[in-house]
């Protein structure tokens, strides 16, 4: 097989132009193309005043490969394409009687589960939340009349916390086995829409998300694997260093010496009882800010000119960072084009937020988190859960701002960049629901956040005109960027002093989002059933 890299056509090229332009680049003919696959479509937007390309990366077979490229061995655009199947790394032997448990069932529990059930081992899955449909229900009650279900929310259920949000599936991380390919195609499998596999920032959307999570669950079913709703785990047994099994919130035990950690990052009472098993668990650096909205059709229009609105460009999106004079990074987070800001809490008396964005991205509003890096040595010092109280303690308060019933604190960011509280919207509406409760959202942050913040939004009007409007939104507050710990493990994919136990994603502090959570929960599925393999032996 070749890869062609940086085909570049028209925006609004025929279908059948792909085929002419491979013709016409590797100078062969027609019946000399046996096949191709688009591997992946991007676009160039940098010269959006004149025209905006498609830029492809193709993958395909000729009756002549070879010699192909050989006469085109100098170009760095014409290689080899890399082979991107997903091979097993073990199958689990007929008379295997121990079963490998997965705690938590957002995306990487998910696919730590589903590839154990591919190869055999039959995992039993614990989720402390409900399955997916119910769990939407209770999330919407939260939004619509302000009852919070603490097991069942944006946080805690089927899916994760990935499933309440723009169902993003791209990531930076370094994938040389090509992981995230499985991951797609699982999806695709599953009911995902086809373009997921080839579009530069594939996302399937919450509602669309639901059913294909659904779907990949009675999969796991049917291979053998059980799936147990509202099974928290609320202490796990160790002898002499190993994991035996966990308990669950009814005091059943479960046996095991498998067990994968696969908790979200909002799983605080979790990082409780692993710090008071004695688990090695650390604080890691994670960021804190605000929800900020405009009218999608102002960053449309900045990111695309001419261009916006066109259909197969959709919603556009941004991505911004600013190096403050105090020294602090501020970056936007887990941008949300076309979406609406949601209230993300899942404790009694504390408010946060977050971004969600359905398949068709068409809601009004664009939004992003406006997060500063905070760090434990300098920002929360004073042991592994030390990032943990800093989190509950800023949603607490900004309960308090917003007024006590799950509205949110908010401001106008003309007002917070003058320091000066906010009475009255203007023309940009409040998308989180509950409400907002316009006010000052000078005491729901630290200081030097808020100076950070308010010298980075101005800069980022630079960027992108009208990023700082005055009657652009401010919600109050993003806590839950990343885990604020590390449950740390070694290169083995064991806890440092717990063998048998994998902790693993977003909770542990090994993921950032639903493609890397879902890629290293096939890593640790690997490296278990290897483990337990040789085991037997």
């Amino acid at each position: 097989m070749i890869r062609i890299n940086e085909l570049a056509l028209p925006l609004d090229h025929p279908t059948d132009a792909i085929r002419s332009a491979i013709l016409q680049r590797l100078a062969i003919k027609d019946a000399d193309l046996i096949q191709f696959t688009v591997f992946k479509r991007s676009y160039d937007a940098r010269k959006k005043s004149t025209e905006i390309k498609f830029i492809y990366i193709i993958d395909l077979e000729t009756r002549n490969d070879t010699e192909i490229l050989e006469r085109f061995a100098d170009d760095q655009h014409i290689r080899v394409a890399p082979d991107t199947g997903y091979y097993p790394v073990a199958q689990a032997p007929e008379n295997l009687t121990e079963r490998p448990i997965v705690v938590g069932f957002g995306p990487c529990g998910l696919f730590a589960a589903l590839t154990l059930a591919q190869m055999g081992f039959n995992p039993i899955v614990l989720e402390r939340g409900k399955e997916v449909r119910q769990r939407t229900k209770d999330t919407w009650a939260l939004w619509r009349k302000k009852v919070l279900t603490a097991e069942s929310n944006v946080q805690f259920g089927e899916g994760g916390a990935g499933l309440f949000s723009d169902g993003k599936l791209y990531s930076q991380i370094k994938d040389p086995k090509f992981y995230g390919r499985k991951v797609m195609h699982e999806f695709v499998r599953a009911g995902a829409p086809e373009e997921i596999l080839f579009i530069s920032k594939p996302h399937i959307g919450t509602f669309r998300l639901t059913g294909v999570v659904s779907t990949m669950r009675e999969e796991i079913k049917a291979l053998g694997g059980d799936v147990r709703f509202d099974q928290k785990v609320t202490d796990l047994l160790i002898e002499d260093g190993r994991i035996e099994g966990v308990v669950l919130n009814d005091g059943e035990i479960i046996r095991s010496r498998y067990v994968i950690l696969a908790l979200g990052h909002s799983a605080r009472d979790s990082f409780r009882m692993l710090h008071a098993r004695n688990v090695f668990i650390e604080a890691k650096p994670f960021a804190i800010g605000f929800r900020i909205e405009h009218p999608q059709s102002l960053i449309d229009n900045a990111r695309l000119g001419k261009y916006a609105g066109h259909p197969e460009l959709g919603a556009a999106d941004y991505k911004l960072v600013h190096h403050a004079k105090n020294g602090r990074t501020v970056y936007s987070f887990c941008m949300c084009p076309g979406g609406t800001v949601v209230a993300a809490t899942s404790e009694p008396e504390r408010v946060v937020t977050n971004g969600m964005s359905q398949y068709s991205r068409n809601e009004r509003n664009a939004n992003s988190g406006i997060v500063v890096g905070i760090h434990p040595e300098k920002d929360f010092p004073g042991g592994p859960l030390a990032g943990v109280e800093l989190q509950e303690a800023l949603e607490s308060k900004a309960y308090e701002l917003g007024g006590r019933d799950y509205c949110a604190p908010g401001q106008l960011v003309g007002d917070f960049i003058r320091g000066k509280p906010s009475t009255e919207f203007g023309e940009v509406e409040a998308s989180y629901k509950p409400g907002v409760k316009l006010g000052d959202l000078f005491p729901s942050l630290p200081d030097y956040a808020i100076e950070a913040i308010r010298e980075a939004l101005p800069e980022f009007g630079k960027q992108i005109r009208g990023f700082d409007r005055d009657d652009a939104i401010l919600t109050g507050i993003e806590t839950r960027t990343s885990s604020p710990v590390r449950v740390t493990r070694g290169n083995d994919l064991q806890s440092l002093n717990t063998r048998g136990l994998y902790p693993a994603g977003e909770g542990a502090g090994y993921a950032g989002g639903i493609l890397s959570a879902g890629v290293d929960g096939i890593k640790v599925a690997e490296a278990l059933a290897l483990a337990m393999l040789a085991d037997l032996n």
